[in-house]
């Protein structure tokens, strides 16, 4: 993504500071802890610290011990399931208080650069960090649910040669706050606060806005952990799916440690294909996607295993392949549903969207196979906000530029 210079803002507590994000192409990016920063103004910010990380940081600024462990326990209520974004809102910490906390921190959100409304009623909000860097959300409503598609980087390395945002660099991973900020920001705009289980619009959330979830895995983890706690958002784990293209060494630990639905970009059943539209295949093969599916911890049929594919026209959607889909899944005995998305077509995209017919033909092999495989309606097309478009508007690159990008990346994987 063709982003606005970055603006020097922040001041690191430690002497050192963090090595940059790897460039585009490196699979297995290693994970840098990142020093505390602060704003411009010196502030911090409370949005994505956890309940001791916030009661570690009013100690930090010099707030007594006792006093510290009961105004985190309010701050976090307020933050949480308030969504109070001004400390005087706070009606049960004193008000000679309130000038203190302000001094030292503030209660973020992302800043909303354009908020787009799809005839379908899909919004898009094109956010932007206090750094300068551009990344989207989506909020999809339904008639017995409402989903918010979260993003965790700002653009993308895998280069989905299907997806939009894969065209986009790698700039950086988004903080837990920048991640738990978005269904905040959402919560908002939807008015639904205080946070309560009934009566919700935004009911579900979806890890499948820009970048690879598992290559952000600490922030993601710490955010979703904000969005699970009772105390707060209060989001039930069987409502959050996250989605991978299949960082395999990293899918049995978001079992372990975060907990949440698995959903897998496959895309494709042979080696040939899938390396092309998806590279990552070229380090974790189908095969040992497949296993790695098969141990997530938590999947079974109550809980199973969500399948993407996107249907290309003449790449990956014959009967054939529809059959070697059926076989595979049930060669690992996976607990598996198929979502058949008709591709989102977007300028320069090298493919073509499959016929109606065949992807009604597909997926009635598929279900024939004893799988469930429903079509995914395409939503927000018309604001490019439907799967495998989110992607910045200030971007405009060529389609040489993009084919350069993308053998860069697939030379980096070998």
């Amino acid at each position: 993504m063709e982003t606005t210079p970055v603006f020097v803002y922040m001041r690191s507590m430690l002497d050192s500071v963090a090595p940059p994000m790897p460039i585009p192409g490196h699979i297995d990016p290693v994970p840098v802890p990142r020093a505390k920063t602060f704003r411009d103004d010196g502030r911090i910010d409370l949005i994505g610290l956890g309940k001791d990380e916030l009661r570690q940081t009013l100690l930090d600024a010099g707030m007594e011990l006792r006093q510290a462990k009961l105004r985190s326990k309010q701050i976090w209520h307020w933050l949480y399931n308030r969504g109070a974004t001004e400390f005087s809102a706070m009606s049960d910490i004193s008000k000679t208080m309130h000038p203190w906390l302000e001094e030292r921190f503030v209660i973020g959100r992302p800043e909303v650069v354009e908020a787009q409304v799809s005839t379908d009623g899909t919004r898009k909000w094109l956010l932007r960090s206090p750094d300068g860097q551009d990344y989207e959300a989506v909020f999809i409503p339904d008639a017995d649910r409402g989903t918010l598609c979260v993003s965790s980087q700002v653009g993308c390395t895998l280069n989905c040669r299907f997806c939009h945002t894969g065209t986009m660099r790698l700039v950086r991973n988004l903080t837990a706050g920048e991640i738990v900020g978005q269904v905040m920001l959402a919560r908002d705009a939807l008015g639904e606060w205080p946070s309560q289980p009934e009566g919700r619009m935004l009911t579900n959330i979806v890890m499948m806005g820009m970048g690879e979830p598992l290559y952000n895995f600490d922030a993601v983890r710490d955010a979703l952990k904000l969005v699970m706690d009772g105390d707060g958002l209060a989001l039930s784990k069987r409502r959050i799916t996250l989605s991978t293209s299949g960082v395999v060494p990293m899918m049995a630990r978001a079992g372990a440690e975060i907990g949440v639905n698995l959903a897998v970009s496959l895309h494709a059943v042979t080696k040939e294909v899938r390396d092309e539209i998806v590279p990552l295949n070229k380090k974790y093969g189908i095969e040992e996607l497949l296993q790695a599916c098969a141990d997530y911890p938590g999947a079974n049929n109550a809980r199973r295993i969500t399948f993407e594919y996107v249907m290309l026209k003449d790449k990956n959607d014959s009967d054939a392949e529809a059959h070697e889909l059926v076989r595979l899944l049930k060669k690992y005995n996976l607990p598996a549903k198929v979502n058949l998305i008709p591709f989102n077509p977007w300028p320069g995209a090298a493919y073509d969207t499959s016929t109606p017919e065949r992807v009604r033909r597909f997926s009635d092999i598929v279900f024939e196979g004893g799988i469930s495989a429903p079509v995914r309606t395409p939503r927000g097309r018309d604001i490019d906000a439907a799967c495998g478009q989110l992607k910045t508007a200030a971007e405009k690159k060529s389609r040489a530029q993009m084919d350069r990008e993308a053998d860069e990346k697939m030379a980096a994987l070998g």
